[in-house]
């Protein structure tokens, strides 16, 4: 029986460490970008100078080269020397403060249909070629407005394939306002925050969303469907059409 792998990924910037997580070992150029974007360590992708991977036995360590970062976020990094564990979102926190970031309002545009939902939900499984063979990965998708499914990102944490997906999505040019994210997990309020900051402005989660989540979500003007079947969604949050 096949069997998925978590491995820790040590991630470094300019030399200092950053965090440990716990993760599945692929698309981990991805990972550290979405990581990199969704942690407010660099505000674009494209300050990203380099990543270079070493492989070990048992574990992986990303050195991430990117700009002087001011002195206080170096010392939180310094402070930051815990296991992300999984299931694990705030890992390192030190103040209850830093989980509500400031969020940006997403940009305006045509809300997504129904329809293309449903036909993304309805192929989503035959896209998810890890969960196949595991039985027990996370997904996340980027799916276009006629719900066609450009990406996909697997990782036996959920936030981890969320960030894999977005790290894959600006890495490859995509501009993520446009069609919706699919999750196959439920949506707790850092997979809303973590959207949010990649400018994803509809999400459709599988899952139940959190009372928390959807109060961060309203605040953006994020769209959130959830318990989502593809004969049947609940809308929380935003709007959609038929």
């Amino acid at each position: 029986m096949a069997l998925a792998e978590e491995t820790p990924v040590s991630l470094t910037y300019n030399t200092m460490q950053y965090a440990v997580m716990m993760a599945t070992a692929r698309d981990i150029e991805d990972f550290c970008t979405g990581f990199s974007v969704t942690e407010g360590i660099v505000g674009r992708a494209e300050e990203i100078k380099s990543i270079t991977l070493e492989t070990g036995p048992g574990f992986i360590t990303a050195d991430l080269r990117i700009p002087a970062a001011p002195f206080h976020l170096l010392m939180q990094a310094s402070r930051r020397m815990v296991v992300g564990r999984t299931g694990c979102g705030v890992c390192g926190i030190e103040d209850a403060a830093q989980l509500l970031r400031p969020l940006p309002a997403l940009p305006p545009g045509p809300p997504a249909s129904l329809a293309a939902i449903r036909r993304a939900l309805a192929q989503l499984s035959g896209h998810q070629t890890l969960n196949k063979t595991v039985h027990m990965v996370h997904g996340a998708a980027w799916c276009g407005p006629e719900g066609e499914i450009r990406l996909i990102r697997e990782d036996v944490g959920r936030h981890n394939a969320l960030d894999k997906l977005i790290g894959a999505g600006l890495r490859g040019g995509q501009n993520l306002s446009e069609g919706f994210c699919l999750l196959t997990s439920r949506c707790s309020y850092e997979m809303v925050q973590k959207s949010i900051i990649a400018g994803i402005r509809t999400i459709v989660a599988i899952s139940a969303p959190t009372g928390l989540a959807l109060r961060v979500a309203e605040q953006a003007g994020l769209t959130v469907l959830a318990i989502a079947r593809p004969d049947a969604q609940m809308l929380f949050t935003g709007a959609v059409t038929e």
